[in-house]
């Protein structure tokens, strides 16, 4: 380690398109965001793109697996011939699942970087015995097979595909990790509850209720509840809306019953209820 150098030197690596940034300690390679490099990780190399510039660390938290190298010419071809490579074992896995009418859905397959083991992605609405097709896919395909079985979610983030909006599905393309999402979120922004506008491609509630409703309960905080009697130069009432992009409140009149809509500027007090 260079002298006078307090803690070792991180970067941040993503393994896959949308996925998590892990650190890893670069030790005195050169490297900066972009780079392809070959890490350590508990299933042995891998390659990754450098995303976040290395910076150094004082009083790290533990041990960081470690930046073999960077990447080159040889290493972006065995990654190219692993692809390949997994492209021919998911046609094969195909024809197994189908000639034993297994009820799952096949994904994604993966070569690893060594290409000591290839693994299997599938959904399955039931717990399916795949022994026989593992053994069987082993055998085939001369390495280590292993299947793992993932939600909807994961799914449509390795499928991929084009949302509502006209964009590639966040989920696909920059989201790193899912976020709970409820009912209460889309509630909150005023959204209709409506299953089949709520829903996204994974048959899920969409991730991107999540983004603003932080922003629309601050907003609803300024307001006075739906329910709440308050005075108001617009007249005396009750409140039976906000309007939390416009910072106004519909008002029920006392008087007459008339709704009107008050601004905050409107309302002079707010009765205890």
């Amino acid at each position: 380690m260079d002298e006078g150098r307090e803690g070792p030197s991180l970067v941040g690596v993503r393994l896959r398109p949308a996925g998590r940034i892990e650190d890893y300690d670069a030790g005195r390679l050169p490297l900066s965001a972009g780079d392809q490099v070959i890490v350590q990780t508990d299933h042995g190399q891998a390659l990754g793109t450098v995303v976040v510039a290395p910076r150094e660390v004082a009083r790290p938290s533990g041990p960081y697996p470690r930046v073999i190298k960077r990447a080159d010419p040889r290493d972006l071809q065995r990654d190219d011939a692993n692809q390949m490579r997994a492209r021919d074992a998911q046609r094969l896995a195909l024809d197994q699942i189908k000639l034993r009418r297994l009820p799952m859905k096949l994904i994604k397959s993966e070569c690893l970087f060594d290409g000591t083991k290839m693994v299997f992605y599938f959904a399955a609405q039931e717990r399916v015995d795949f022994r026989q097709l593992v053994r069987d896919l082993a055998h085939m395909l001369h390495t280590r097979v292993e299947m793992k079985q993932i939600g909807e979610r994961d799914e449509t983030k390795m499928t991929g595909g084009i949302g509502p909006c006209g964009r590639e599905l966040c989920c696909s393309s920059w989201l790193r990790e899912f976020q709970p999402v409820s009912l209460k979120m889309a509630k909150a922004q005023g959204l209709s509850l409506n299953p089949s506008k709520l829903a996204g491609m994974c048959g899920r509630l969409k991730c991107c209720l999540r983004y603003e409703y932080d922003t629309y309960l601050e907003l609803g905080r300024n307001l006075p509840a739906v329910g709440a009697h308050v005075v108001s130069v617009q007249g005396d009432g009750t409140v039976t809306r906000q309007h939390l992009l416009k910072q106004t409140v519909t008002v029920r009149r006392d008087e007459d019953g008339v709704e009107v809509e008050a601004t905050l500027e409107d309302l002079v007090e707010k009765k205890p209820e």
